[in-house]
């Protein structure tokens, strides 16, 4: 069975501004670990595919900087889009290119850049068993991974009847996808249960993908056999892209299609989609603080700072719930209430420049 690792890695550096900008995004911020998020998504996927078998489907302008952050990939499964055009085109380009390397029955998987996962035993568990489901239906299957807490900041996919495929990991058809909900809605997903995070990672045999594009994106599923049959792909996305429509895949297929499968995932997973997701990953001073960099703190509490200037000491008093970030650029002050706003705060910057 031939299987491929399709990362997607995009993005505006807009969530975690402004140590992630356009110029580096968040799959490249080192604040983890001290390595990049993407070269965590491409370490967590070892014993499960070589490097030959791993793809990446970025920007144009970060094709450079991703070859330099991951030097085992081959240089030819680096693919650069020219322009944005969401999630739906990038997933078609990673169908035909796996399709390219290993015809209509291979199996592919849609996995992102910029994640926190863990234990990685659990995640490869859960991934082989549903490598193992998509390669013998005609289904998609979607990793819903089981909520801790009632997040507001994510998609929930609502189970629907357990279907019986012979795997530790149990699966589910899919009853619906529901958008990003209240707090009061997100709470009682979790009392009824049946609900998990929408992690965004989907595996699929070729065949499977390329019929459900066919179905409700014709348009952009043509991009697929372009991809197998050009000599050159990056010849061929100049071409194509800047014709092509916008829309994410969740919106433009997942949600349109009704053979879908969810596998109930149980790791640690965190898509490190704002500042406050830092609390979920750094352990906290008696205040309730997260404090990374040079910081020096007086009554403070319940407070994000974080300095990456190693020399810059950042002094707060008599503060709390508010969110700082210093790079050498800029420097954000943020109550953390208005953490989602930063993406406004950079539309304001945008028109203020011009």
């Amino acid at each position: 069975m031939s299987v491929f690792a399709v990362i997607i890695a995009g993005g505006n550096g807009e969530r975690l501004w402004p140590i992630s900008t356009p110029r580096r995004p968040k799959q490249f911020v080192s604040l983890f670990e001290g390595k990049p998020l993407i070269q965590h998504a491409v370490d967590r996927l070892e014993g499960l595919f070589s490097p030959e078998h791993i793809i990446v489907i970025t920007a144009q302008r970060f094709v450079a900087m991703t070859r330099n952050v991951l030097p085992n990939i081959p240089k030819c499964n680096i693919i650069g889009e020219p322009c944005l055009r969401d999630t739906a085109a990038a997933v078609a380009v990673g169908c035909g290119v796996v399709k390219k390397l290993g015809g209509d029955e291979a199996v592919g998987c849609i996995l992102t850049a910029d994640q926190l996962i863990s234990p990685k035993e659990v995640f490869r568990k859960s991934l082989e068993d549903a490598i193992k489901v998509a390669q013998k239906n005609a289904s998609i299957v979607t990793m819903g991974v089981v909520p801790n807490y009632p997040a507001t900041g994510f998609g929930y996919v609502q189970c629907g009847q357990k279907i019986d495929v012979g795997t530790k990991t149990e699966f589910f058809k899919v009853k619906r996808f529901v958008e990003k909900p209240s707090l009061q809605t997100a709470q009682k997903y979790l009392r009824d249960g049946g609900f998990y995070w929408n992690s965004g990672m989907f595996i699929w045999r070729v065949d499977v993908l390329e019929s459900a594009f066919a179905s409700v994106a014709a348009d952009i599923g043509e991009l697929i056999n372009k991809v197998v049959r050009a000599k050159s792909i990056a010849s061929v996305l100049r071409k194509i892209y800047p014709t092509m429509r916008a829309i994410s895949f969740d919106y433009g297929v997942m949600e349109k299609i009704d053979n879908i499968l969810v596998a109930k995932s149980e790791f640690l997973w965190d898509d490190v989609g704002s500042w406050i997701a830092l609390e979920n990953q750094f352990s906290k001073d008696n205040k309730n603080n997260v404090c990374l960099g040079k910081t020096l703190l007086y009554e403070v509490s319940d407070t994000v700072v974080v300095g990456e200037a190693p020399n810059h000491l950042i002094a707060m008093i008599g503060v709390k719930d508010i969110v700082v970030v210093h790079t050498k650029e800029a420097t954000l002050v943020c109550a953390k209430e208005h953490v989602q706003d930063i993406k406004k705060l950079l539309l304001q910057k945008k028109i203020n420049e011009k």
